[in-house]
């Protein structure tokens, strides 16, 4: 019986409000929906669907903090506890992390639609300036609604406005291996990871079905289907044709799964 890896965690990193920045951390409180914090604000049009980089790239510019105190396990936001949110040639933006008391109707992220917390009008006034068209920040309701994962891969777990699972975990050794392919090479965060591990051999994540990470349980359900994310540089908001191009050629759903329906997309965690 094989050894099992003994990679370890380097950074952890949490996206506050979906396909805005994200913040690398120290320490995250879990949650049944992943860290705490993770993709609980989306910003969304005046439809109330959700807004994402793949067509608003301008969010990647979107720079977000919490308090340091935030990330601590029991720790609760008082009247003076802010998101703060900044972004190019726009004045900074509190969100106050007491939970609203307006409700938004019809909010909807890929097949979920539901209410959500609307955070305002100053909010909504700084979004759609910022992105020229009529714009909304909502926040996940838990209280009133659950967003499933789908079934057949982790069944009876949860989101907030995450594409599809509670984490994503990628390795260094992975992204060492792509950028020796890549004529410049790219960082993490075009990947946007919640765990990053290092000393494993390249794509060995791919295999895993269980993880221990300190007492804790992780289970490996199903890799990444990348979409045009990671083509979109970071600093610039201006995408490219890589990583995408150089990953279609050995990570494609035709190369890792031959026998099965083939998307034409690339299925890795990078």
């Amino acid at each position: 019986m094989a050894e099992p890896t003994a990679a370890k965690v380097t950074s952890i990193f949490i996206y506050p409000i979906k396909s805005c920045r994200g913040i690398s951390v120290s320490q995250a409180a879990l949650t049944s929906t992943g860290f705490r914090w993770d993709r609980q604000w989306l910003v969304v049009n005046s439809k109330g669907r959700a807004y994402t980089q793949r067509v608003e790239p301008k969010l990647a510019l979107v720079e977000v903090t919490l308090p340091n105190e935030a990330f601590s396990e029991s720790w609760e936001p008082s009247k003076s506890s802010y998101l703060v949110i900044k972004a190019p040639g726009m004045d900074v933006l509190n969100v106050s992390l007491s939970k609203p008391s307006e409700i938004s109707n019809g909010v909807s992220v890929w097949e979920w639609s539901g209410s959500a917390f609307d955070e305002g009008a100053e909010a909504s006034k700084w979004f759609s300036y910022y992105l020229g068209k009529p714009s909304r920040l909502v926040r996940f309701n838990e209280v009133s609604e659950t967003r499933a994962v789908d079934p057949n891969y982790a069944r009876g777990y949860k989101v907030m406005f995450s594409d599809g699972y509670p984490f994503l975990l990628l390795s260094q050794g992975s992204l060492d291996a792509l950028n020796k392919l890549l004529k410049d090479p790219l960082p993490v965060n075009r990947f946007r990871p919640n765990i990053l591990v290092d000393g494993c051999e390249p794509f060995s994540e791919d295999l895993w079905k269980e993880m221990r990470i300190n007492k804790l349980t992780f289970h490996g359900v199903k890799l990444c289907s990348r979409c045009k994310v990671p083509t979109i540089n970071q600093d610039t908001a201006i995408a490219g044709s890589e990583p995408t191009q150089t990953l279609m050629k050995f990570r494609s759903d035709k190369i890792l799964r031959p026998t099965r329906k083939q998307q034409g997309k690339v299925n890795s965690n990078l």
